[in-house]
Formats: C-alpha cells, sequence, structure tokens
C-alpha cells in the first residue's frame, strides 16, 4: 500500500474521531487598540463601493450644477472720507466740527446703509425697475388700480434688490464691496454701479439739497430772530427811559452821582477836619504863648517880614537901652517903634485865626451841603433799584435774543460761505465691469464640495458595507467568527492561470506545479493533519454553488495522482456533479444499482485514465432513491471501499436544502465543509453547522473555494495575503 499523507497520520489503535476545533479568542477583541491595518484592509476590499458612491456624488453635483442657473456677480467698491458735519447750530459757541477719521462703528453703519430699504428705494426710482415687466403684478391683482400696480411694482423691484444686493467691508480698510448678482451680467454691473453712485453722488446731493434746505429753514428763522432781537432791545431802552435808568458804559447816572458825591463829602468831610483842627490848633496856641505862638500865623509872609522888623527893633532898643537911659529919645523912640510892630503882629495874627474860623465855616456847610446831596441821590439810587428788577429781566431777554441771533447769524454766513462746497461722504473707488464669467454656480467649488461629501458618503457606505456584510473572506473569520478549523484557501483558476480558459480539473494536470494545485494538496495535507485515519472524506457545502463538487473532484485527481487508491462518490442526487464531470458512459450502472444490488461496484465504477482514478457516478437513469444512500447498504459498500480503497471521497448535497446529506456526513470519518469565497452567507454556514449532531459528524474542518488571488491580499493577512511574494515559486 502507498503511504500517502492519510496514512502518515494513521494510527494503529484504530480510527480516531477528527477532534472539534477549538473556538479561537478573537485578538481584536482582546484590545482596545484600533488596529490601522484592518481598517485599511476594510476599506480596500471596498475600494468599488467606495467609488462607486464617490463617482456617483461627482455625476449628481455635476448634472446639479449643469442644472443650476447661471448667475453674474458684479463688484463696485467705494471708500469712505469723513463723518457728517452737523449744520443746525446746538448752542451759542457752537462750530462746526473738523473732518475726523471713519470710526469702525461708523465703517459698519454705513455697511448698513448702502443696502438700507431707503437706499434701496432710491436705487429702484433711479434705475425705474418699477417700470420693469419683470416687476409688474399679475392683471387679475391690480385691474382698476393703476396707483397700487405700480406700488407693487416699486415694492416688488425694492424686494429683488434687497434679496441679491450684498455690501461688506474690505478687510480692516475703509473700503466698502457692493456686488450684486443678477442672471444679467449687463444688469449686474449696472445695478451693482448704480448702489455705488446712490451712495456717493446721490448722497452728496441729498447733502446739498439738505444744507440749501437748512439754509432757507435758518434764513426765515434768522429774520424772525432779528426782530425779536430789535423788539426786546427797544423794551429795554423805553423801560430805562421810563424809569430814568440811563446809563453810560460805567452805570445808569444816579450810580455815578452818587459815587462822585461819596469822593466829594469825603474830601469835604477831610477838609473841613483839617479846618477845624487848625483852628482850633490856633486858639490853643493863642491862648497859651500869645499872638506870636500861632503856628498859622508864622506862616504869613505879612508877618515873617514884621517879625524879623520886630526882631531888628527889639536888638536896636536893647542896645539903645544898655547905652542910654529908659527915658532918653533914642530909647522911647525904639520902644514905640517896637511896640507898633507888636500891635501890627497881633492884629496880622487876628486876621489870621478869622480867616481860620471862616474857611472852618465854608467847609462844614460845603459838607452838610454834599451829605443832603447824597441822601437825595441815595433816595432816588433806591427807587432806580427798584426799578432794576423789571429792566433786568427785558435785558436777559434781550441778550437772549441777541445771542440766538447773532448765532443764527453766524450760522447761517456759515453755510452760505460752504454752499457749492461740500464733498461727498465716500468716493467711488471702483467701478464694476460686466463680469464675463458666471459666479453661481462655482464649478471648481461644487466639484470640491461634492468630491469631499462623496468621499464621506463613500467612506461611511463602504464601511457600512462591510459592517453589514455577511460573507467569509479569510481563514481568520471562519475561525473567530464560526469557531471551526480553518484548512485551506482554493483559488479561482482565472485568478491564478497564466493561459486562457481551462477546466479546473484538466489544469490541475496540465500544471501541477501551480497554486491551483498546490492548494489541493494543502487541503489534502489540512485534512491529514486534523483527522486520525479518516478514510472516508465527506465534501459537502451549506448551500449549492459553493464549489463543493470541483473541490471534490479536484481533491480526488490530486489524491490519485499522487498515487493514492481513491475512489470519488457522487452522493448528490440531484445535481449529480461528479456523473456530468464524466463523459460518455451513457446506459451504464451507477450508486444506486450498486446500492440496490442490481450491479457491483466494478462494474458501476469508472476509471480516470490520467490519474487512475476510480470514480462511482450515478446513472442517467436513476431514481430518485436517497434511503438507500442513508441506510445499511451504504454502510456495506463505504465497508468495501474502505478495504480497497486508500481513501473515499464523498460529494455530497448541500447541508441545508437536502436532509439526507446530513445522515450520510454521518457515515464518513471526516467531513469537509467548503464555503464560496466572499458569497457564503455566515449565518448559513451557522445554520448547517447547528443541524449537524456533535456525536455523529466528525468536522475536520471548513474550505474556502473560488477564492480570487489577485484581490485576496486586500482582505487577508494570512497565507494568501502573501501571494504577490511567492507568486514566481510557482512558475
Amino acid at each position: 500500500m502507498v503511504n500517502t499523507a492519510i496514512d502518515f497520520y494513521r494510527a494503529p489503535a484504530g480510527i480516531m474521531p477528527a477532534t472539534p476545533a477549538e473556538p479561537r479568542a478573537n485578538s481584536a477583541a482582546a484590545t482596545d487598540r484600533i488596529d490601522l491595518r484592518r481598517l485599511l484592509a476594510m476599506f480596500r476590499r471596498r475600494i468599488g463601493v467606495f467609488l462607486g458612491v464617490l463617482l456617483g456624488v461627482l455625476a449628481i453635483g455635476m448634472v446639479i450644477t449643469a442644472l443650476q442657473p447661471r448667475t453674474y456677480q458684479a463688484r463696485a467698491e467705494v471708500t469712505l472720507n469723513s463723518k457728517l458735519q452737523p449744520v443746525a447750530p446746538t448752542s451759542t459757541n457752537d462750530r462746526a466740527d473738523q473732518p475726523a477719521i471713519p470710526s469702525e462703528s461708523f465703517v459698519d453703519t454705513q455697511v448698513s446703509v448702502i443696502t438700507s430699504e431707503t437706499n434701496t428705494a432710491a436705487v429702484a426710482d433711479a434705475l425705474g425697475l418699477a417700470r420693469d415687466p419683470r416687476f409688474a403684478p399679475e392683471a387679475g391683482n391690480a385691474a382698476g388700480k393703476a396707483g397700487t400696480a405700480q406700488q407693487s411694482s416699486r415694492e416688488a423691484a425694492i424686494r429683488y434688490l434687497s434679496k441679491n444686493v450684498t455690501a461688506q467691508r474690505i478687510g480692516t480698510t475703509y473700503g466698502i464691496a457692493i456686488t450684486f448678482d443678477s442672471r444679467d451680467p449687463q444688469e449686474a454691473a449696472r445695478i451693482a454701479n448704480a448702489f455705488a453712485e446712490q451712495y456717493t453722488l446721490g448722497a452728496l446731493e441729498n447733502k446739498r439739497s439738505g444744507a440749501r434746505e437748512t439754509t432757507s429753514v435758518i434764513a426765515n428763522r434768522l429774520e424772525q430772530l432779528r426782530q425779536q432781537a430789535l423788539a426786546d432791545s427797544a423794551a429795554v431802552q423805553r423801560y430805562r427811559i421810563a424809569h430814568n435808568l440811563l446809563s453810560t458804559t460805567q452805570g445808569t447816572l444816579t450810580e455815578q452821582e452818587i459815587s462822585s458825591y461819596n469822593q466829594e463829602v469825603t474830601a469835604a468831610r477831610a477838609q473841613a477836619s483839617e479846618d477845624a483842627a487848625r483852628l482850633e490848633a490856633a486858639q490853643r496856641q493863642l491862648q497859651a504863648g500869645g499872638s506870636g505862638g500861632v503856628g498859622e500865623a508864622s506862616l504869613s509872609p505879612v508877618i515873617g517880614q514884621m517879625r524879623a522888623q520886630q526882631a531888628g527893633l527889639a536888638g536896636e532898643f536893647a542896645a539903645l537901652s544898655s547905652r542910654y537911659g529908659p527915658q532918653h529919645p533914642d530909647v522911647l523912640r525904639a520902644r514905640a517903634q517896637l511896640e507898633a510892630v507888636n500891635r501890627q503882629i497881633a492884629a496880622e495874627t487876628q486876621r489870621v485865626l478869622a480867616s481860620l474860623e471862616a474857611k472852618a465855616r465854608v467847609s462844614q456847610q460845603r459838607l452838610s451841603s454834599l451829605a443832603g446831596s447824597l441822601n437825595a441821590s441815595r433816595g432816588m439810587l433806591e427807587q432806580n433799584n427798584a426799578a432794576m428788577v423789571g429792566l433786568n429781566d427785558l435785558e436777559k431777554r434781550a441778550e437772549t435774543s441777541n445771542a440766538l441771533y447773532e448765532s443764527y447769524l453766524n450760522r447761517y454766513k456759515e453755510l452760505t460761505a460752504r454752499e457749492g462746497t461740500e464733498q461727498a461722504d465716500a468716493d467711488m473707488l471702483h467701478r464694476a465691469d460686466v463680469p464675463r464669467n458666471p459666479s453661481s454656480p462655482h464649478v471648481l467649488i461644487n466639484a470640491v464640495l461634492a468630491l469631499a461629501l462623496g468621499t464621506g458618503l463613500g467612506i461611511a457606505t463602504a464601511f457600512l458595507t462591510e459592517m453589514t456584510f455577511t460573507g467569509l473572506t479569510t481563514g481568520e473569520d471562519i475561525e473567530e467568527r464560526l469557531g471551526v478549523r480553518y484548512l485551506c484557501a482554493i483559488p479561482t483558476l482565472q485568478s491564478v492561470a497564466k493561459r486562457g480558459e481551462r477546466v479546473p480539473a484538466s489544469a490541475l494536470l496540465e500544471d501541477p506545479r501551480s497554486v491551483f494545485a498546490e492548494s489541493f494538496r494543502s487541503l489534502r495535507a489540512s485534512i491529514a493533519m486534523n483527522t486520525t485515519e479518516a478514510r472516508i472524506i465527506a465534501i459537502t457545502s451549506a448551500l449549492p454553488e459553493e464549489g463543493k463538487t470541483t473541490t471534490s473532484i479536484c481533491l480526488a485527481r490530486s489524491m490519485a495522482a499522487a498515487g493514492d487508491r481513491i475512489l470519488l462518490i457522487d452522493g448528490d442526487l440531484r445535481r449529480q456533479g461528479v456523473s456530468r464531470f464524466l463523459r460518455g458512459g451513457e446506459g451504464r450502472p451507477g450508486l444506486m444499482e450498486v446500492l440496490h444490488g442490481t450491479a457491483s461496484l466494478d462494474d458501476a465504477m469508472v476509471v480516470d485514465p490520467a490519474t487512475g482514478l476510480s470514480i462511482l457516478p450515478l446513472s442517467a437513469e436513476n431514481t430518485d432513491r436517497s434511503e438507500l444512500m442513508t441506510g445499511e447498504e451504504m454502510d456495506r459498500l463505504l465497508a468495501t471501499a474502505r478495504e480497497r480503497f486508500d481513501a473515499v471521497i464523498i460529494d455530497t448535497a448541500p447541508v441545508l436544502p437536502i436532509a439526507d446529506a446530513r445522515l450520510l456526513l454521518g457515515k464518513a470519518d471526516a467531513s469537509v465543509f467548503v464555503v464560496r469565497w466572499r458569497k457564503t452567507p455566515e449565518q448559513a454556514l451557522r445554520a448547517a453547522l447547528r443541524l449537524l449532531p456533535i456525536d455523529r459528524v466528525q468536522l475536520a474542518g471548513v474550505a474556502m473555494t473560488r477564492v480570487d488571488m489577485r484581490k485576496q491580499p486586500r482582505f487577508d493577512y494570512g497565507e494568501t495575503a502573501f501571494y504577490r511574494s511567492y507568486e514566481s515559486y510557482y512558475a
């Protein structure tokens, strides 16, 4: 007997069942680390879905872009100059403000002014949009009401302008950009420039018109104030005359008179006191020392001459008295002359005293007269002060009227001087040009948005599709999600063949060193390593079209080509896939005839000339006698085959649709489930495994069929992930 891979694992103790697979712990669940490799692999295998969604969204975006109406945007720019200046006076000292640099709040306010309803209405009126047929109301809504129709058209035009105009500050500068969107590029430029002109030239004209109106109002008011000021001033003067409140620049006449009287009374009182004091002093001197001791007399030049003469006569008298006797004629003459001089001095002294007395009386009388006049003036002043209450009120009114009149007069002069020199608060910086290219739809922006949206939706759809995908892709999926052994991956011939289309069973022999042929040797080795003395091997699947028949034929031919005696039994009564593989042999007996006892095993077997494989097919005239395959007849046939062949491979029916397949699996030493790569639902395989009794069916593992080796590296990091690395090894 030839030593095969299965023979290598035979045990002398007899047949041992295949060991159930131990479910492996999910390595991804053992850690909370995000496996970027798995995510990339997931994305790679769903790249088709991603590209489909991405291209779909891009196509929708381009269709929407193509269907959107073309909108053109024109842009005009203006720049601010200074703040508004007040024209009406606010106080008597009010002056025009100097131009100032626009503040941040002022610029923001002007941005709102441009798009305000007032400015928009002015633009609509300037362009005559109310006469545009686009804004005309429906005939039924405005019939018989021409004024209402015109107003409705104007309001519609204003709404149209407000909807499509935009004003915004240019960065941090004092420039403002005015944009307008329209389907007509000519209209967009025309309306944008109209807004800019209305804000600059229109505002200037409004300012000039307002200044003229203000000047006219102030002129009318100025005439009223002039008449009022004249009337108030005349009332003051009439009141002054009526109440004798005449005045000069230094005050009223009474006040000036009292001031003069006060000065004269003071001087008169001082003079009277001085004269009285001099008189009193002279009298005391006279009483105390005679006429020669009066100080006022000594001031008289006549007395001075007399005193000089008296002194000479006294000296002469003294000299004569010492020389002659008292009766000497010279002495007597000298005495007579001295006494005459003394009498003259005494008389002159009396005259001086009389003069002092007269002067003192005059001073006193003058003081009394001035005091009386002062008292009279004070009485008059009291009357004037009482009348000043009314005068003050009239003067205040007159001053207020004159001040207000003067303020308006000054402002009127300023306004008339500035008339015609007004400057606009803003100047045109750039006029709007007619746009050549539409601003909406923006093809590039829409493409970028569609690309971003498509990328996001594509990624989400790809991951959602992967998350909802129930097929089996890798051996890791089989072992981790199902808890059964993974045997091997069998590639599709198209993904590994170097020539044209070929039959898998023929390609196995034509290119025995190919990866396709190697996959069946790998399957045979995996069965041998996972079982002991498993000579009867059943190949099954959960659903039809999983590749079990091709796997059965190729595995049997691979084992037969290695020199083993292999029997391949067609156990699928419905499809008869192995029997269809054989060409010719019509009319020959088959499996059911052998089980029924009408034909021998040797008569029913067909030998594959290329490999020496023995095949027990189903005859074409076979009737559905499934109880023969699940009964004792099948047991006797398998016992006979066990003795004659090294291995028996049974191609059974799918487990889920055919109940007899489960009974047939119970007769095999090991069962191999095949699943189609990325097609067989995980739930189908789970359902099939649940239907198998654990104590009756020995499961060797699961093989994956029809694996696309060109795409598998996107999904797997197992043995098939590195196919490109060792592809040349099979050359």
